[in-house]
């Protein structure tokens, strides 16, 4: 609990709301009970201790200040300076770095800067450095696109890390083309005069493909490739001694009806559910969950490359396995009419949706039907033709418990967001021809609840018997950004009552549901929660409202329910005696910080390669309209998100139209001070595309309609009133100056 709380004092004394308070009154502001305060003073003792953390003049607790040299990442802007984020967290943040002081400093570089003061503004003293040194390389390959420059070769890479062209010699060495996707191996950094210069070491194909671009993000993100041989081997070898039909010491639960629920492309079914009445009004829930476990002993080689791969990664088109697919597509997977061993977690219920008893088991199951959700939507809608009889009772009883178990969860805090998801429709090529919402039929969250059931009961279980494992925790959100979301949904005429609890959160929700502003609402809700991670830590699961929580239903494609298979078999096989048979073998912390990464890593090369697949497409729409609705205000522009793509575009303070438009942060809108038009978050607006940028990954749009202008007028009236505008806040800056 204190390494929570470390992470909790740190980020809420870095927020840039935050004032200095003393500890008690900082205790307060992060929710700490008088039960828990004893931790919280030992985690910031321990910060105090290591210099994190200090307390300055009347006892207020403050971050420390900026010393002369500082060490931290370095990221890069494209007009050519940098900010460095401090590895040791001080009370002034990020550090700016002029375009002068930024060396051969690349983004995500490991810097030591020398930090210099440049005097006072508004009373508080700012400060910029100089990149002095750079101690470790993020990286030294890039994946770009090969171009033709009048002076020289150049690859332009992907992305935001590094957007700056590589110069690039001898490309004939490798056979690249111009338009060639390539991967470049820097051979000398870039300085304030030079650009980089590399070497071409693979070429991916040509660029806007789909193969091409593919690959392009597998090479990116950094992700696995194919199976090494020995753990093909070791996939097969499992294969070959699987015989189901021998004496296996299961509970042999055949004869009963279990269905999977799965999307139409899914091949790796790990979950299946059976349901029985119990008496009059009892309900028994049984969800199997494909034993992976029993194929993948600890420490082999299979093991250690799920643990390295983390997860599957779900790409559009293409799917990267955690486990190789003799496994994960076959004897793992839950196919019909094929036995199978699982892991069986049975959950009785009164007729409210409240558990009675948990019980658990080894088992060896067949399904009865593979359904797709929209069959099986289908089905609940009374279409049950060539379903058999007893799938379709199966179901309806499946929906009656499903609808049960959410009412009572809704009651106990969990939190449902209404963020709608887009699923591309692709052709055979793998070009993005279209998109449309994704499928989110009641069914969907029938299994959803009753995942999240087997998971709460396999976390409560492992609790009761104190064994350490990796459970998924998601930590409450801390004050500030709470009070943050309240200044936001006040001006969308909304209130946050202070330090809200869930039921406020839900009130809110139910409120803005259906109404303009629901998804950009949403979308700050979502913003203001922290994300959820693996760690050891017992601090529950904020917005399932759940007090125990880990993932187990899914081994075939997440190593943190492997491992949690792994506990669960030593209790169902009685072998639990040491605390050394308990603990899982590796250091939990750390294996949960990294398939923490890989998760995050997986969820960002999807985003990624959407992105650049729809991009793809609009850019040979240029000049088509699209339907949006504002999901951010800057001072340089707004950014807003296409209903129908899914895709985020920017709309810059030039291409607003005709008037001097200002960012208000306080009424959180884009103020026109001529015209007094104002543009708030969550306003729906029809846009125009005006340009995409594949490589930088960047839709920019403009109105489809002036905002200011009215029908009729003309171009010399339009630029008069900007003269007129420009004029009018010239004086009105000469009139401030004069009374400062």
């Amino acid at each position: 609990m204190a390494e929570i709380y470390k992470d909790k004092i740190i980020k809420l004394l870095k927020h840039s709301d935050y004032s200095p308070v003393k500890l008690a009154k900082l205790g307060k502001a992060l929710g700490v009970n008088q039960e828990d305060y004893p931790q919280f003073k030992e985690a910031f003792d321990q910060l105090r201790q290591a210099g994190h953390v200090v307390i300055g003049a009347k006892n207020l607790v403050t971050l420390p200040s900026l010393a002369g040299e500082i060490v931290g990442t370095f990221r890069s802007n494209p007009r050519g300076f940098g900010f460095v984020t401090p590895r040791e967290p001080n009370s002034h943040g990020d550090l700016f770095i002029p375009p002068s002081g930024t060396g051969e400093s690349m983004s995500g570089d490991i810097v030591l800067v020398k930090v210099k003061r440049q005097g006072k503004r508004d009373g508080q003293m700012r400060y910029s450095g100089e990149v002095i040194e750079i101690l470790e390389r993020a990286q030294n390959r890039f994946v770009g696109t090969l171009m033709k420059h009048p002076e020289a070769w150049i690859v332009q890479p992907d992305g935001k890390s590094f957007v700056d062209p590589i110069s690039v010699d001898d490309v004939s060495a490798k056979g690249a083309k111009e338009k060639d996707k390539v991967v470049v191996e820097i051979l000398s950094y870039p300085t304030e005069k030079y650009l980089a210069r590399g070497v071409i070491i693979e070429v991916l194909g040509k660029a806007g493909r789909y193969e091409s671009e593919i690959q392009s993000i597998i090479r990116q993100f950094h992700l696995p490739g194919e199976f090494e041989e020995d753990c093909l081997e070791q996939a097969r070898e499992a294969a070959g001694r699987f015989k189901p039909e021998e004496p296996h010491h299961r509970d042999e639960i055949t004869e009963k009806t279990i269905i999977t629920i799965d999307p139409p492309d899914a091949k790796d079914f790990d979950d299946a559910i059976s349901l029985e009445k119990k008496g009059k009004d009892k309900w028994v829930l049984g969800v199997h969950i494909a034993d992976a476990s029993y194929f993948i002993p600890e420490d082999s080689p299979l093991d250690e490359e799920a643990k390295m791969r983390g997860n599957s990664v779900y790409l559009p088109g293409r799917t990267i396995p955690m486990l190789p697919e003799i496994l994960s597509n076959g004897i793992c997977s839950l196919q019909p009419e094929q036995k199978r061993f699982v892991k069986s977690v049975y959950l009785t219920y009164d007729t409210k949706g409240n558990i009675v008893s948990r019980n658990f088991a080894n088992s060896v199951m067949c399904s009865k039907q593979r359904l797709t959700y929209q069959q099986a939507d289908k089905i609940l809608k009374g279409r049950t033709k060539d379903t058999r009889p007893d799938v379709v009772e199966l179901l309806r009883n499946m929906e009656t418990l499903s609808r049960a178990i959410k009412q009572r969860r809704r009651k106990n805090g969990m939190i449902h967001l209404d963020l709608p998801e887009i699923e591309l429709v692709m052709d055979q090529s793998g070009r993005v021809v279209g998109a449309r919402p994704a499928d989110d039929s009641y069914p969907h969250t029938i299994i959803e609840m009753f995942m999240v059931e087997a998971n709460d009961a396999v976390a409560s279980l492992l609790d009761r018997l104190n064994i350490p494992f990796l459970r998924r925790i998601h930590p409450e959100p801390d004050v500030m950004s709470m009070n943050n979301l309240a200044k936001l949904l006040k001006a969308f005429g909304f209130s946050l009552p202070g330090n809200p609890d869930r039921a406020a959160i839900q009130d809110l929700l139910a409120r803005v549901k259906g109404a303009d502003c629901s998804f950009a609402i949403n979308l700050a809700v979502l913003r203001s929660f922290e994300k959820a991670q693996y760690a050891p830590l017992h601090i529950g699961h904020y917005a399932l409202a759940s007090t125990h929580y880990c993932h187990f239903t899914s081994p075939i494609r997440r190593y943190a329910d492997l491992l949690v298979h792994r506990i669960l078999e030593r209790y169902l096989q009685k072998r639990m005696d040491s605390s050394s048979d308990i603990s899982a073998g590796p250091d939990l912390t750390e294996v949960g910080k990294h398939i923490t990464f890989t998760e995050q890593r997986a969820d960002g090369a999807e985003k990624e390669l959407k992105t650049v697949l729809l991009l793809q497409m609009l850019s040979k729409k240029i000049g088509q309209e699209l339907d949006c609705v504002v999901t951010g205000l800057t001072s340089f522009g707004l950014f807003v998100q296409c209903q129908t793509f899914g895709i985020e575009g920017l709309i810059r303070m030039a291409d607003l139209g005709q008037d001097y438009w200002r960012y208000d942060e306080r009424l959180q809108s884009i103020v026109g001070e001529n015209s007094g038009c104002n543009i708030r978050l969550g306003q729906g607006i029809k846009v125009r595309i005006v340009s995409v940028n594949v490589p930088a990954r960047q839709l920019n749009v403009a109105p489809a309609e002036s905002l200011t202008a009215p029908a009729g007028k003309t171009k010399k009236t339009q630029k008069t009133t900007k003269i007129k505008s420009r004029k009018k806040h010239t004086k009105k800056r000469q009139k401030r100056k004069r009374h400062t």
